[in-house]
């Protein structure tokens, strides 16, 4: 039985998991940065920078989702914060498998929707990264 000041998780997350949520959010944010470079240089290496660093961020962020699913199915409570926490980063893969798309693209055609879509992704990143490491302690645990 879980008291209200106890949190949703049977385990607590292993360091791995931990390692990954974080790690997701500067690598968007370097593809963002990159994106930015690319938009005031016009500098094509900006633009493959870019692109490496978005694949990079959604290979974290895939298995730190593979992580957020295995506890959302492990969690006592389902709804609230473990739900939060697993669409969020759900929804931050799936724009940043959408960027990466776009960033395919040839030069100039990126710009501006992969650099609007770096800014969606690293915000999402960032709040996912906020709800996960914030809220991943076992009940009891302070």
């Amino acid at each position: 039985m879980t008291t209200p000041d106890q949190t949703f998780y049977r385990h607590t997350p292993s360091p791995l998991h931990a390692l990954l949520l974080a790690g997701s959010v500067p690598l968007f944010l370097g593809g963002l940065l990159s994106d930015i470079a690319y938009f005031n240089s016009y500098q094509i290496q900006w633009s493959n920078f870019a692109a490496w660093l978005i694949a990079g961020g959604l290979v974290f962020c895939g298995l730190a989702l593979l992580f957020a699913l295995a506890n959302l199915v492990r969690a006592e409570r389902k709804s609230g914060r473990p739900t939060l926490y697993f669409v969020l980063l759900l929804v931050t893969w799936v724009l940043g498998f959408i960027n990466a798309f776009e960033h395919a693209k040839d030069a100039w055609a990126v710009m501006p929707a992969g650099l609007v879509l770096s800014v969606i992704v690293t915000v999402l990143a960032l709040m996912a990264a906020w709800t996960g490491l914030s809220n991943l302690r076992s009940g009891g645990a302070v």
